[in-house]
């Protein structure tokens, strides 16, 4: 399976109210594991990016000025997410705001971010169901699976694409051991024989057993008034 762990940094929380991607960041997962693919773009979000986002992520508008549009790097975005599984922590949150940028282009013929992956993992969720109560921010699961996120100043695309990654990886392990079980084929000495396997041994029901069997459909017949379908059966053959 093809995977692609996507992190975007944008100019605010709500795309339906005008709010840009500045930042994207990608890492590709082939067979569970890290293929060194990746794509990552700083984009001109064509607007000014508020000091609380830039406190954030610390991309200026001085930095952004120069940077392309989201339009110049939609075709090749699409065809790195083409088909693949996207892992994404707060799902929800990411997918609106790519959905948003590739809608205004859909006049050009671009496809919406859900119908270009092949499906979507939200990590915040699997880690809610994991870790019930407890924080889970990519900094807090970082701590919890052993992931160096020293390096992590300022939230980045890049970066925490690929921290998520290694997070990923190391929450889904028991998964990955069982698929192995799975599609690991049998050894050939394994392997099971019809015409080596020992004979069945038959063991018959004693006179009391029987008794005793007999004994119980009947209180089952009483019951169900008549439709004991192990007696009805015994009486049909």
């Amino acid at each position: 399976m093809r995977q692609i762990v996507l992190d975007t940094e944008t100019t605010g929380l709500n795309a339906r109210n005008g709010d840009r991607i500045v930042e994207i960041g990608c890492v590709e997962l082939v067979g569970r594991k890290l293929t060194g693919r990746r794509l990552h773009r700083y984009i001109n979000p064509e607007r000014e990016v508020p000091i609380d986002a830039q406190r954030i992520h610390g991309l200026t508008d001085e930095f952004l000025a120069d940077k392309p549009k989201f339009r110049e790097v939609a075709a090749e975005l699409a065809d790195f997410i083409k088909d693949a599984e996207l892992v994404i922590h707060n799902a929800g949150f990411d997918m609106e705001f790519l959905n948003a940028e590739f809608g205004l282009l859909a006049q050009a013929g671009m496809e919406s971010a859900d119908r270009l992956c092949a499906g979507v993992v939200d990590t915040l969720r699997m880690a809610r169901d994991m870790r019930p109560g407890k924080r889970n921010s990519l900094d807090a699961l970082c701590s919890e699976y052993g992931v160096d996120n020293s390096n992590r100043q300022f939230h980045g695309a890049l970066l925490d694409a690929e921290l998520l990654a290694e997070v990923y990886l190391a929450m889904t392990r028991g998964q990955e051991s069982l698929i192995m079980e799975l599609e690991t084929p049998m050894a050939e000495g394994q392997r099971l024989d019809s015409g080596s396997r020992p004979p069945l041994r038959v063991l018959r029901a004693s006179d009391a057993e029987l008794a005793e069997h007999e004994r119980v459909l009947g209180e089952i017949d009483k019951e169900s008034k008549g439709k004991c379908l192990w007696l009805q059966a015994g009486a049909a053959g």
